[in-house]
């Protein structure tokens, strides 16, 4: 079963449609885009009108199939939408999903809106007949070092170019630190950039005044910047997340679940267990598993338990108590955590390594 990637849709439409089309992913932005472009090309082959579903509990099944099979008294070909927030039809929905791929019609076409779905779910019968039948479409989401080169893209649509060398890469770094985490503010300042700014290269100074400050930043990244080595990403997701409103309490267990993820790991894989089979177990997959597999050499079963250590007395601070070298303001001691960590993953003798040595002592 061929899963065909958002970016290869346009080309997969202008050979004609095929349906019918699911399309699965997580980022609201870039799922309703991929939609566009169906509806468009629907509506060039004479679908005229549109008919969107959302399943929700006790979503009457038996109106759909209806729905799809009753022509227009004029003949009309229509857009059928259907919106699965859970990504499980259950088996009514199956069944009624299956039935609509097994007998298909030139005057309904049929499109499926899902999340991001788990591999059980692309194993299961009604979704490989279906993408079988049509076409599935996989939404990526846009992962922050990849958020740069995505905006770079959205600005050369509208005929704008960042400046070369510094005075480029410093309106590249204004524009993704205050977006990242929020795609849809991202490709907001970009759609405010070609409003506002001439077609040519954009000057620093004006993004800097345009740009409003839209990141939103999430405490279940932080271990994967911790794996990454970004350092300076990561002090601004605590900033930011301490400025959100954020509980001190939800990002210090973040980071401690994340240690003991770490340590479980080390004890595996020291007992010969293979490292993707520990990394599948413990849920840790895509761009973290390849940080984790190459930091996990640098952090011993005892740099990891000393950290632990580390985790419950600034759990202490946090509750209120004043343990010793650990800052007792409850900010201060998830940061005093996660440079602490930094630290342990960084090469040894590295100058970023010596570095959050003092950082996280203070």
């Amino acid at each position: 079963m061929a899963v065909l990637r958002a970016e290869h849709l346009s080309d997969a439409l202008r050979a004609g449609l095929r349906g019918p089309y699911l399309v699965c992913g997580d980022e609201l932005l870039l799922v309703n885009e991929a939609v566009d472009q169906i509806r468009a090309a629907a509506t060039a082959a004479g679908f005229g009108s549109r008919e969107p579903h959302q399943v929700e509990r006790g979503f009457d099944w038996s109106q759909l199939l209806g729905s799809s099979r009753a022509l227009s008294l004029f003949g009309e070909r229509k857009l059928v939408e259907l919106r699965i927030p859970g990504g499980k039809p259950g088996r009514d929905g199956a069944e009624a999903l299956l039935e609509l791929a097994e007998r298909p019609s030139d005057s309904v076409l049929v499109v499926l809106i899902l999340p991001r779905l788990d591999a059980a779910t692309h194993k299961s019968d009604w979704f490989a007949r279906l993408a079988a039948a049509g076409t599935a479409v996989r939404v990526d989401a846009v992962e922050p070092a990849q958020l740069g080169a995505w905006m770079r893209q959205r600005l050369a649509r509208h005929g704008l170019r960042l400046p070369l060398g510094d005075a480029g890469q410093a309106c590249l770094d204004l524009l993704t630190a205050r977006t990242e985490g929020n795609l849809l503010a991202a490709h907001q300042e970009v759609e405010k950039l070609a409003l506002l700014c001439a077609p040519g290269d954009l000057d620093a100074a004006r993004v800097e005044q345009l740009v409003q400050d839209a990141a939103r930043y999430s405490v279940f990244r932080l271990g994967e910047t911790i794996l990454a080595g970004d350092v300076a990403r990561l002090v601004r997701m605590l900033d930011g997340l301490e400025a959100e409103g954020v509980s001190a309490v939800l990002a210090h267990w973040t980071l401690a679940e994340e240690l003991r993820v770490w340590l479980r790991l080390r004890h595996g894989v020291d007992d010969g267990e293979p490292f993707a089979a520990l990394a599948r177990a413990n849920r840790v997959w895509g761009p973290k598993e390849r940080l984790l597999q190459r930091a996990l050499p640098r952090l011993g079963r005892a740099l990891i338990e000393g950290l632990l250590v580390r985790a419950l007395e600034c759990d202490r601070a946090i509750k209120g108590l004043r343990p010793p070298g650990i800052p007792h303001e409850p900010w201060g001691s998830v940061r005093h955590l996660a440079l602490a960590m930094a630290q342990a993953v960084a090469p040894a003798g590295s100058a970023q390594g010596n570095r959050l040595v003092l950082l996280a002592r203070h």
